[in-house]
């Protein structure tokens, strides 16, 4: 993560992940429920396995997602208490405090990444570890990736790990049909 933004404009937060380098050891899911003190049973960031292929011939890929942090979020959009905002550096967040419980932006996301979180009687999701980022850490997912397959940095800092992997790999964003422009970009094989 750049410590120094070369550019004017303000930091945009974003992951490159690399699923060929996850190996499912769940060393990110943990290390976020532990940072963010996340109820037993429920997650913030999760892995899909994708298989392919027809026996003899089958693999395997290991998704690392979390919330997208979208750049056009419908689950700011359909909040009626404004509880769910965006900050200027891309994160979208919640204020606990505003939140209802309606469930409004857990219907709109496509990614299916918010959850109920009874102790704060609130919807709950991925926060990048934003309390981390305003200390000049990296998330906690990040720092404890076995594999190296979680990388976070600025999009706006050219000389960031995150815009070096992106102006050197093909990359895709998952449901970009969704117009949601999300902040996570995935090294493609």
């Amino acid at each position: 993560m750049s410590d120094n933004n070369p550019t004017s404009r303000p930091r945009r937060w974003v992951f490159v992940m690399e699923p060929d380098r996850c190996i499912n050891c769940e060393a990110c899911m943990i290390s976020c429920s532990l940072e963010n003190e996340v109820p037993l049973g429920m997650h913030r960031n999760w892995i899909n396995k994708i298989e392919r292929g027809v026996f003899p011939d089958l693999s395997s890929t290991f998704l690392p997602e979390n919330c997208q942090h979208c750049a056009n979020p419908p689950c700011e959009r359909v909040c009626p208490t404004g509880a769910t905002y965006r900050r200027e550096d891309g994160l979208v967040l919640i204020d606990y405090d505003k939140c209802i419980g309606c469930k409004y932006c857990m219907m709109a996301c496509p990614y299916d990444a918010r959850y109920v979180n009874e102790e704060k009687a609130a919807v709950d999701k991925c926060t990048f570890c934003v309390h981390r980022l305003d200390q000049g850490l990296p998330p906690a997912c990040v720092e404890t990736c076995v594999g190296n397959a979680r990388h976070f940095g600025d999009l706006n800092d050219p000389n960031s790990e995150v815009s070096k992997l992106l102006a050197t790999h093909e990359t895709y964003r998952l449901y970009e049909e969704a117009g949601t422009e999300p902040a996570i970009y995935y090294i493609r094989s």
